[in-house]
Formats: C-alpha cells, structure tokens, sequence
C-alpha cells in the first residue's frame, strides 16, 4: 500500500548539513509521486538557502517546496510545515538528521502493518562529529544528544517516553488542535523544548496510540560544540524553563508535582553519582548533578 507522505524538515542556519539530509530523503526507493519534501527555512543567516537551491537543481524530480517562515521558533516552523503540507501522514527530521535509502518504504509497510497507528517514533544513532562519543556519555545521558534506542521490536511508547523530533511523525487525522505549543521549543540559540512532549502527552491524553518503529532509524549529527559542559549548561536551563512554562500553563499543581518530580530526580541523581564513583567512573556522575543544577535553578526561576 502506498501512503502519501510529507516529509517536514525545519533549518536554522545548518548550511553544513542541510543538503546532505535533503538528498538522503531524494535517494529513497519510495516511489516520487507518493511523497513531498517541505523545507522551512527559520530565518538562516547562513548559506542555507543557496544549500538547498543546490539540492533542488541536482534533483529537479522531487516534489519539493521551499518556505520562509519569519516568525522565529522551531514551534512556528513545524506549523508552518504541517499547514503547507499535504501527506496523509507527516514526518518530521531534524535538518542535520541523515535517513537510509529504504526508510519510507519501511515506514510504509509498518503503518500498514499497525493500522491503529497515531504517531510514531523510531531509532535515532548519535553521529559524532569528530568521531569521538564524550566521556560522560552513557543510558541515563543518552537523551542529551536526541539519541534512542528502545530496542529492535515494535513497541508503545508508555508512561513519560515519548519519541524525539530529530525521528518522528504523526497521522494528519491525528493532529491536535493548535499542533506544537508556540511558547515552547527552541529559538535560535534559546535551547528551551518541551513542545514534543506537550503535544505527545495531549496525544495521550486523547488515548492515541504511539508506536517506536525501530526500522526507521536516522544518524543524527552532533556537532562538538553539543558535547561540551557549556552546552549542557543552556541544555538543562531550557529543560527546565520549558517544564515550568508547561505545568504553570496547566496549572500551579502540576508545577508542584514537576517541584516533587525533580526532587526524586536529585534523588536518582545522587545515587547514580554515587554508583558510578564506586566503579571508577565519576566522570559520567558527576555530569548528572551539574545537569540537575540547572534544570532546578531554571524551573525554580521567575
């Protein structure tokens, strides 16, 4: 069965990436007239725009479209995406993300095979830039450079996981109202999130199925800039500036509960340091309490 797809990709100032993950989705086996390209262009200041005026001359075929979204925020770019898209099923990657030659035609076959299918998520692998994982790098850090890996089987995302935008996607059926939360995600060099978790937890809250499809995996380049402490820093602020703005948004008990949450994160955090100092290993604890610093000082701030 052949699905019509938009693929959605959002760029800010990624000249160095953008036409390597555009041709990786032009070289799939999936056949031209069943899916598109949209390419948002948040405002690059780089040479992004001549990137991807290159990639649509070396593959003048694809059904590519090309937008200028102004107002900046990743939020206002994945909307504009979807409301200049027309796939029955939408899938969004990061503009440094890199996609097999086969990826679409996977991606077909498991939503055919799983019917009931609302969104979904699949494996991302890291790609270091220059070749080296950091020293603290590890499961519980793992999230840190939109990484997963749930395994080699079909599975729901339960509880608090949810997949990661560098690999995700959802049914346009199953769109929610007012799609990503515009005073969520990031901004330029603002590293706040949060608007794939808000938008997945409304998807659950409306009983939707959410399934990790591990066959539609992406390498998603980390540059090395995102390993240094610096990084972690503003990193952690925005996890915790998104948190707050969420559950303020909800109302002042879910920010209680997110003040109760991150007291037994500390608490996981401790011993996890402690754990890793016993097997010779301090430098991957240690991160932990510096990364739950600034979360808890960001969610805490006013």
């Amino acid at each position: 069965m052949d699905i019509k797809i938009s693929v959605i990709v959002c760029t800010y100032n990624r000249d160095k990436f953008i036409y390597e993950t555009l041709s990786r989705i032009a070289k799939n086996t999936y056949p031209t007239d069943k899916y598109e390209i949209i390419l948002i262009n948040n405002n690059s200041t780089d040479r992004t725009d001549k990137e991807c005026q290159r990639f649509y001359q070396d593959f003048p075929d694809v059904n590519y479209h090309y937008y200028i979204e102004s107002t900046q925020g990743l939020s206002y770019a994945r909307n504009r995406g979807i409301l200049e898209s027309n796939g029955e099923v939408l899938v969004f990657l990061d503009d440094d993300s890199f996609i097999s030659n086969n990826y679409l035609q996977r991606l077909a076959d498991y939503l055919e095979a799983y019917p009931d299918t609302d969104a979904f998520g699949g494996k991302i692998k890291p790609l270091f830039e220059n070749n080296t994982p950091p020293q603290w790098l590890g499961k519980w850090t793992y999230s840190w450079v939109s990484a997963i890996n749930k395994g080699e089987k079909v599975c729901i995302f339960k509880g608090k996981s949810y997949p990661i935008g560098a690999n995700m996607g959802i049914k346009r059926s199953a769109l929610p109202e007012g799609l990503f939360n515009t005073s969520l995600g990031r901004s330029k060099d603002n590293l706040m999130g949060g608007e794939e978790k808000e938008l997945f937890n409304r998807l659950k809250k409306a009983h939707k199925n959410i399934l990790y499809f591990p066959e539609i995996e992406v390498l998603h380049v980390i540059p090395e800039k995102r390993t240094t402490r610096e990084y972690i820093k503003k990193l952690a602020r925005g996890v915790g500036k998104s948190e707050q703005l969420r559950t303020i948004k909800i109302s002042r008990t879910a920010y209680i509960k997110a003040l109760g949450m991150e007291f037994i994160k500390w608490t996981a955090s401790i011993v996890l340091c402690i754990g890793y100092i016993l097997i010779g290993m301090p430098h991957k604890g240690e991160i932990l309490l510096y990364f739950r610093w600034f979360v808890s000082q960001a969610l805490l701030s006013h």
